[in-house]
């Protein structure tokens, strides 16, 4: 029988590859999980271990298919029913929150809907990292640790020693997010101003700041198809630029995204191990953000400061 408390890690059948390193270096295995399918889809999770009295951390990403998000709810349901003392959602990548307020008439508002919906299952607690927007956290009514890539990305564009550094958002509505970034290294930050034709599909595209004989490092959340970055480095090359490089922590990577990384201008494409890459490629690098999550799941468990695992710029 598990004493009162006890922490105890579980993964969604798709994060299995990162929450492996979690648990690793949290220092503890994983717990014992099935996930079973009926002939039509239907989705059925089961512990294969006590988690009465326990602190349980459910470790999986909402990335598509539906499936994953689906699961996660029913992992917060089954831990519920069996009686589990807390339960804290471990979303490394937070799916939907593109879709964070109206920005047409008639559309959803996706991320509040999965807000609500964590709430219902029974959650007590999300930790995840670098949301679309920060606004998100308030979408939920109980707390939300919301851990920065910055953690994990400074230091390796430190470890370049790149000189005249410029950080640069590849659209105007990340200049938060970049400004956050340069303030680590003291740089300057560009724009990059944006027109679509619809999702996913570029119209136009300018770059409002002066990049001449600059190495540039161009961050965002995610990286979708690819389109908006490659486009962006482009422009910043022609601007006169030294180098291009980008830093994204979720690696969506959907469609051609591969090919359009591949065959761009970029030096380097930095994301982390929130997702798993589609498929390797030369230009990709993978920090992995396992051991951050790690130390966050320990100062929960110790009642500690979160904020203590940012680095201060």
């Amino acid at each position: 029988m598990a004493s009162l408390n006890t922490v105890k890690i579980f993964s969604g059948s798709q994060s299995t590859y990162l929450a492996e390193k979690i648990a690793h270096q949290y220092g503890k295995d994983l717990g014992g999980y099935t996930l079973r399918k009926f002939s039509d889809g239907e989705l059925s999770p089961s512990y294969e271990e006590s988690v009465r009295g326990c602190d349980v951390f459910l470790i999986h990403s909402t990335n598509p298919p539906a499936d994953n998000l689906m699961e996660l709810l029913l992992m917060v349901d089954a831990a519920r029913r069996a009686s589990a003392h807390y339960v804290t959602v471990v979303i490394p990548y937070f799916g939907y929150a593109r879709q964070d307020r109206k920005d047409k008439p008639r559309v959803a508002i996706a991320a509040k809907l999965v807000a609500n919906m964590l709430a219902a299952a029974g959650a007590d607690r999300l930790m995840t990292i670098d949301l679309h927007a920060g606004q998100i956290q308030g979408f939920f009514d109980f707390p939300v640790d919301h851990l920065e890539g910055t953690s994990v990305f400074v230091p390796y564009i430190r470890s370049l020693n790149l000189d005249n550094l410029l950080i640069a958002s590849p659209d105007v509505g990340g200049a938060a997010r970049a400004r956050t970034f340069a303030k680590h290294f003291n740089a300057d930050i560009v724009l990059c101003d944006k027109h679509r034709k619809r999702a996913n599909e570029i119209a136009s595209m300018q770059v409002i700041g002066d990049v001449e004989g600059a190495n540039v490092v161009l961050v965002d959340d995610l990286i979708d198809t690819g389109g908006t970055l490659c486009k962006a480095a482009e422009i910043i090359l022609e601007k006169g630029a030294k180098s291009v490089r980008a830093i994204c922590t979720h690696p969506v990577m959907s469609g051609k995204a591969h090919d359009n990384i591949t065959n761009s201008v970029l030096e380097e494409l930095v994301v982390s191990d929130t997702m798993p890459l589609r498929q390797l490629s030369p230009k990709v690098k993978v920090l992995t953000v396992a051991d951050l999550f790690a130390k966050a799941i320990g100062r929960i468990r110790d009642h500690e400061s979160i904020s203590s695992l940012f680095i201060n710029s």
